[in-house]
């Protein structure tokens, strides 16, 4: 992958080890591991191949648990402007490196291939270690090449930007399938055109899906029709280290919430108790937004209305917070209607990864809303086919989904070998 730094100084680093070396990291014992570097590797996402890491870098020892290593490796993800991915490697030190932290990052472009992606995420990997390996038994078997610019060889000229910073993507695709007594298609598409800076970012966003479910009984046929379908457009401006300001506007059609059309617009401001630079691995932020929303219905509503105009408000409080102990991911979201303020809903969903002790993880995530907002539902009310086919939303005061369990893992802490013969199924990125 181009990586701006090293192409903006044409250096090319390999770090180069023995035979030797590479021979004791691909069967190791006891003793000849704790002689080398130990590393925790804590990445998951687009690209993080463990088994390719070990195998290129095999001159550290590949630890299973935190305690057991001299380095934490913490990688955290963000995605571009341009749909690319930004990596940001964190070296933060343990036990005799405890202080010695450093920060690397690398962003690969959305045409990278994954194989591309890997490799630079691999040189980026081997070049923060090479300072935590100076002082261990293998730092004498390493080498540091540097290729300087051959005759008549120039520095790569930056590429013209012809779009303006603008990308779109565009996405369809279909199912089919079905027996003899029942069938079922859909197709779903989306776009959407992006321009990110510093000081502004603009999303447009389309997605549409249509259903079509056919399945026949002893005495009759029922067909049901799904659609979704809607358009998103979102500005947002930057207001310094903390703050942002925007709009948004949105029109949807849903067959299942009864709206043949809704139009909304709105301004909004967002609070980060923590500066955007930090967003990687840290984010607390708290949104305001008031909007006035049109709704036309499909059928008439339980308040006897085919079409109405209603201001809204809503209040956001996000989380996003990846540090050495684990990850929390939350968010409470209140919105209220101003024509009647008894007609809210509170969503609330969250997940927790937390590392208990050595090797023992506890992961718990859910989903609440408290629904007293269904002033759309159809005065026809549903029938027992509606219900089963989940075809129109139902009545409800609230719904949950609830998630919890536990990841304990044991053995040996020098498991670094990589075999993957008669493994299976594959694990491909992206």
């Amino acid at each position: 992958m181009k990586s701006s730094i090293l192409n903006a100084v044409c250096l090319s680093i390999v770090l180069i080890a023995s035979p030797a070396v590479a021979l004791e990291a691909q069967d190791p014992s006891p003793d000849q591991s704790t002689q080398n570097l130990s590393v925790f590797l804590d990445c998951s996402g687009p690209n993080c191949d463990r088994d390719h890491f070990r195998r290129e870098i095999s001159w550290v020892n590949w630890a299973r648990d935190r305690r057991d290593a001299d380095v934490h490796l913490l990688i955290t993800i963000e995605r571009t402007g341009g749909n690319g991915l930004r990596y940001t490697l964190d070296f933060i030190g343990i036990g005799e490196f405890e202080g010695a932290d450093k920060s690397l990052s690398h962003t690969s472009d959305a045409n990278d291939s994954d194989a591309e992606v890997r490799d630079a995420l691999t040189q980026t990997m081997a070049l923060g270690l090479v300072q935590y390996a100076e002082t261990s038994e293998v730092a004498n078997r390493l080498w540091i090449m540097y290729r300087p610019l051959r005759a008549g060889e120039r520095l790569e000229e930056p590429e013209s930007e012809p779009w303006n910073l603008w990308m779109f993507r565009l996405s369809l695709n279909g199912s089919l399938e079905g027996e003899a007594q029942q069938s079922s298609y859909s197709i779903r598409g989306s776009g959407s055109a992006d321009r990110v800076t510093e000081t502004l970012k603009i999303n447009l966003d389309l997605s549409g899906e249509y259903e079509h479910d056919r399945y026949e009984r002893t005495d009759d046929t029922i067909t049901s029709v799904s659609e979704e379908y809607s358009a998103n457009l979102l500005a947002v401006w930057s207001l310094g280290e903390k703050w942002s300001a925007g709009g948004k506007i949105n029109a949807d059609h849903s067959t299942y919430e009864n709206r043949d059309l809704a139009v909304s617009a709105g301004p909004a401001i967002e609070y980060n108790f923590f500066p955007y630079s930090e967003s990687t691995r840290r984010a607390v932020t708290l949104r305001y937004a008031a909007e006035v929303v049109r709704f036309d219905y499909q059928e008439i509503t339980v308040e006897n209305k085919m079409d109405e105009i209603l201001p809204r408000h809503s209040l956001t409080l996000s989380s996003a917070i990846q540090q050495p102990w684990g990850d929390i991911l939350g968010t409470v979201e209140a919105i209220q209607y101003l024509h009647d303020l008894e007609t809210h809903r509170i969503n609330v969903s969250g997940r927790i990864e937390y590392r208990l002790f050595r090797g023992l993880n506890l992961n718990v995530g859910g989903e609440f809303s408290r629904i007293k907002d269904q002033f759309y539902l159809s005065a026809a009310g549903l029938d027992d086919d509606d219900i089963l086919l989940e075809r129109l939303d139902r009545e409800t005061d609230f719904s949950y989904e609830l998630r919890a369990g536990f990841s304990f893992v044991f053995g040996s802490k020098f498991a670094n070998i990589v075999n993957p013969r008669m493994g299976g199924r594959r694990r491909f990125y992206r």
